[in-house]
């Protein structure tokens, strides 16, 4: 009888736990780009069930000579996470903990939408925003930071003011990175960036609202300094937010290159 199976093997080697004689550490290592199904909490009390794509990274000692590639997948796999920064501090602790790492990186993107009301007619539509969750660990100490893209208008004052007829104007990204002391929904930083633009962005449009969105970027132009002052002067009334970097570039509709700004500010 042949007893030979799976027990009498032999044991397969741990390549990567093995030691590494050239005596360098390495700052990153890990996976990037997998794609991973999540939940996501909205201030409307409903879950945005979304595709979020993740890099996922730890450091490695000097001695050893890699790190186990398939536990990041495993960490994403055991749980269906609804993501919110506490739950996301805990996925950050666990990839650590698992791969027994001095320090780790987790970065995850996704799409977020919010149901909006047209500004005349009031028709809804969804208008999508790129949000990133960024988590980095080192000592033991978790620091998350929220980062979103929201598109929006930008009006020249200087074209407005030099021309007897019209202006140009363009779409523009604000990009804001903020780190919070507090909770904060995504949507509330949405709206300090589309109160003080020279108008926001909607997926749907009727007659009326396009001539209301058109005369309102008229009456509200912003150059790129405007644009990331103004939100600034919003980040800064909020004791919740402890750290930003406002971030504005316009597509210019009458160059063939962007106009941009940024600022950083920690309170």
């Amino acid at each position: 009888m042949n007893d030979a199976g799976p027990l009498n093997n032999p044991p397969i080697p741990d390549v990567q736990n093995s030691k590494d004689a050239r005596q360098i550490p390495i700052d990153k290592v890990g996976i990037k780009d997998i794609r991973h199904p999540v939940i996501v909490k909205d201030r409307a009390g409903g879950d945005q069930h979304t595709v979020a794509n993740f890099n996922m990274y730890v450091s490695l000692p000097h001695n050893l000579k890699g790190t186990h590639m398939s536990r990041f997948v495993e960490i994403l796999n055991q749980h269906e996470y609804e993501i919110s920064i506490k739950t996301f501090k805990t996925m950050l602790k666990e990839m650590v903990d698992t791969l027994d790492a001095e320090s780790g990186y987790i970065e995850m993107t996704f799409p977020y939408f919010i149901n909006k009301a047209a500004p005349v007619s009031g028709v809804k539509s969804l208008m999508d925003y790129e949000v990133s969750f960024i988590g980095t660990i080192e000592n033991g100490e978790p620091c998350i930071t929220m980062k979103i893209l929201i598109p929006v208008t930008s009006l020249c004052p200087c074209s407005r003011d030099i021309s007897d007829r019209g202006a140009h104007n363009q779409r523009s990204h604000v990009t804001l990175t903020v780190k919070t002391t507090d909770f904060v929904w995504i949507e509330e930083l949405i709206e300090m960036v589309e109160r003080v633009v020279s108008c926001e962005l909607y997926g749907l449009l009727k007659r009326p609202d396009e001539k209301y969105v058109t005369e309102r970027a008229y009456d509200n132009p912003k150059f790129v300094e405007d644009m990331v002052r103004d939100v600034a002067i919003e980040l800064n009334k909020d004791d919740r937010i402890t750290a930003y970097t406002v971030e504005s570039e316009n597509f210019e509709s009458i160059h063939n290159h962007s106009a941009y700004a940024m600022l950083s500010h920690s309170k």
